[in-house]
C-alpha cells in the first residue's frame, strides 16, 4: 500500500473514531471519561493524513520530470520498475467500515455467568439521599451490602437497575458490568435476587429493581466472590440505558 492509500485509511480510521466519539457508539468500547481522548485522537489522525497526502502530493510533482523513468541519453533507468500494490491491502478499510455502520451490543448475560464477580471494598462510602426508594447503582448496593454490612441500608428502600443473568441452576442475578478502561476488560458485579419476582425471567433483559436490602450473602461459583442478595418488592422492564456499563466503578 503507498503513501496515498496509507493516508486515506488513517484518514478513514481517524474519522471513524470523531463518529463514535461524537456520539453514543464509543461507550460500546471505552468508559465515558475516555471521550475527550478519543476525539482527540481523531483529529490528529486526520491531521497527519491531510499532511501526509499533501506532502506525497508536492514529492510527486517535483519528481514529475523524471517520471519517464529514462536517462537523457535514451536509456532506461535500472532499478525503477514499479510493482502494483496488492489489492487485498485495501481489506483493512473493512474493520473502519465496520466500525462506523455496525454499534456492536454492550456485554451481557453470557459473560455475566462465566465471569466471577469483580466486587471490590471501597474506601468509604458516601451518605445516602433523602427520601425512598434511593437510587443505587450495582456496584454501590452490592458494595454496601457485602461490605458496609447494609449499615446504612436498613429501614431504606433502594432502587437499582441492571440486566437479568441466569445461573446454571436458575437462579436470577442483576448484573452490571464495570469498567477499568474498555470494553476488553469489562467486568460482572451481580446482586442476587429475591422476593417478589418477575413470573417470566428473561436473560439480558433490563429492569428497574425496587427492594429492600437482605443480610443473606452467596459466593460467585467462578472465583468465590461475595454476591449479596436483594429483597425484591416490585420490577419492571426499562431501556437498555444510555451507558449500558456501570461507571461509577472503582479500583
Amino acid at each position: 500500500m503507498n503513501r496515498q492509500a496509507q493516508a486515506a485509511v488513517m484518514f478513514l480510521l481517524g474519522a471513524a473514531l470523531l463518529h463514535a466519539g461524537a456520539t453514543d457508539l464509543y461507550l460500546r468500547y471505552v468508559k465515558a471519561g475516555l471521550q475527550p481522548l478519543l476525539l482527540a485522537s481523531g483529529v490528529v489522525l486526520m491531521a497527519a493524513a491531510l499532511a501526509t497526502a499533501w506532502y506525497e502530493r508536492g514529492r510527486a510533482k517535483a519528481a514529475k520530470p523524471s517520471d519517464s523513468g529514462h536517462s537523457p541519453l535514451g536509456h532506461a533507468h535500472p532499478g525503477h520498475a514499479h510493482h502494483p500494490e496488492p489489492r487485498i491491502s485495501w481489506l483493512l478499510v473493512l474493520p473502519l467500515l465496520a466500525l462506523i455502520l455496525v454499534a456492536p451490543p454492550a456485554l451481557g448475560s453470557y459473560s455475566a455467568v462465566r465471569t466471577g464477580t469483580a466486587l471490590q471494598q471501597p474506601y468509604g462510602y458516601g451518605r445516602l439521599p433523602a427520601g425512598d426508594p434511593v437510587p443505587l447503582s450495582v456496584v454501590d448496593y452490592a458494595s454496601r451490602a457485602a461490605y458496609g454490612h447494609g449499615r446504612a441500608l436498613h429501614g431504606r428502600t433502594v432502587r437499582v437497575t441492571g440486566f437479568l443473568a441466569l445461573d446454571r441452576g436458575g437462579a436470577p442475578y442483576l448484573v452490571r458490568m464495570a469498567l477499568n478502561c474498555c470494553a476488553a476488560d469489562a467486568q460482572p458485579v451481580k446482586i442476587a435476587l429475591t422476593g417478589e419476582l418477575p413470573p417470566v425471567l428473561r436473560p439480558d433483559a433490563w429492569l428497574e429493581v425496587t427492594g429492600t436490602y437482605t443480610p443473606e450473602l452467596t459466593h460467585d461459583p467462578v472465583n468465590d466472590g461475595p454476591i449479596p442478595y436483594l429483597r425484591v418488592t416490585s420490577a419492571r422492564p426499562v431501556p437498555v440505558p444510555h451507558d449500558p456499563y456501570d461507571e461509577t466503578w472503582n479500583n
